[in-house]
Parts: structure tokens; C-alpha cells; sequence
């Protein structure tokens, strides 16, 4: 029912609530962008969305929110970082690890980052006020937010279109049977290998 709620509210906010969240995130706040991507392609998979536009969207919103970001983190970033103040010297210490990190890792961290949560909301700012060029930043952000867009997308997709073909095969209160006897087995594993550690009896055999 949860599920179904918010395929329902994906479905009629559409596109553009998919657009605002993730680019939003990419500014530099923490909203849920990648799950918006992922319930907008397990909308798409059972077709209330088209996945092909569920990417490009997300791509280009990844795209903009994040050179937005980065061109806020080169303006006032960088005089945020360096004016005088509270926390001054805390703040070069960011500069003098920030800035040789950016001009060896640059490319890596922006194009990596868009998978790890709290890299993908702080990176463009962090590149920004960094002395990462805007075109280095532009050209690994642009090449980590279509792969980023693009596999979380299609991950939702096709794993939806899994859970349907299961749930049609087996059937739904069978799959919620296995899923909770998966998870109790593996509860009483953990269990019996905690009470082995405490006294010091080896682990049984999983």
C-alpha cells in the first residue's frame, strides 16, 4: 500500500516533481533526489512514467542543479571560506585539503560523487570553491550525471518488472512469506554468532 502511495503521488506530480527534487539536491540541499529517480522508474516500469524521459529528465536536472551549485561555490564559497571570522583557521584548513584534493581527485570525486549521498549533495559546491576549472567540472559532472541518472533509473525499472514477474509466478503473500523467512534466518544467524563471539565458542556454519 505504501508502495503503491507513492507511485500514486509520482504519477500525478510526474516529471515535474522528479525535475525540482533532483535538481534541488544538486544545488546543495539535502532532499531525496536518488529516490525520487528510483520511484519514478518503478513508475515507468509499470507504465505510468516513460522511463526514456525518466532519464533524460533526471539527467538534466542532475546536469544544471549541479553547475548551478558549482558557480555558487566559485562566487561565494571561496569568500566564505576565506573571510575572516569565527572558525577562520577551520576554514583554511578546508582550503589547504580542499584544493591540492580537487586538482588531483577533481574529476573522479564529481563523476564518483553522484553515487555516494553526501559527496552528490556538497560536490559542485566543493568544486566550485576549489580551483577545479568550470570545463573540467562541466565535462565529469555532465558524464557522472547521465550514467548516475541512467543506472538508478533502469535499476527501478527492471527491478520492478522482476517484483511483477515474481509476484504474478508465486504470487504476493508467498513472496512476503520467503522474504520474511530470508530475514529470520539470517536474524537467528547474526544471533548465534554474537552469543558465540560473547563466549568465545566458534561461530556454527552458516
Amino acid at each position: 500500500m505504501v508502495l503503491a502511495s507513492f507511485l500514486s503521488v509520482t504519477q500525478n506530480l510526474g516529471y515535474p516533481l522528479l525535475v525540482v527534487v533532483v535538481a534541488v539536491e544538486a544545488l546543495g540541499v539535502p532532499l531525496p533526489g536518488e529516490t525520487a529517480v528510483i520511484f519514478a522508474g518503478l513508475a515507468a516500469s509499470s507504465g505510468r512514467l516513460s522511463i526514456v524521459l525518466v532519464i533524460v529528465l533526471a539527467s538534466a536536472a542532475a546536469i544544471i542543479g549541479d553547475n548551478i551549485g558549482f558557480q555558487i561555490g566559485r562566487r561565494g564559497g571561496r569568500r566564505l571560506l576565506e573571510r575572516p571570522g569565527r572558525f577562520y583557521e577551520e576554514r583554511q584548513r578546508v582550503i589547504a585539503i580542499g584544493d591540492p584534493f580537487f586538482e588531483r581527485h577533481g574529476p573522479k570525486a564529481v563523476f564518483l560523487g553522484r553515487w555516494i549521498t553526501g559527496l552528490r549533495v556538497w560536490a559542485s559546491w566543493l568544486a566550485g570553491a576549489s580551483t577545479m576549472t568550470w570545463r573540467s567540472f562541466l565535462l565529469w559532472n555532465a558524464l557522472g550525471g547521465i550514467g548516475w541518472a541512467t543506472s538508478v533509473s533502469l535499476a527501478a525499472y527492471f527491478g520492478g518488472k522482476a517484483v511483477e514477474n515474481v509476484i504474478a509466478d508465486i504470487g504476493l503473500y508467498a513472496l512476503i512469506g520467503a522474504a520474511a523467512l530470508v530475514i529470520a534466518v539470517a536474524g537467528v544467524i547474526i544471533i548465534r554468532r554474537r552469543r558465540g563471539a560473547r563466549t568465545g565458542a566458534p561461530p556454527p556454519p552458516a
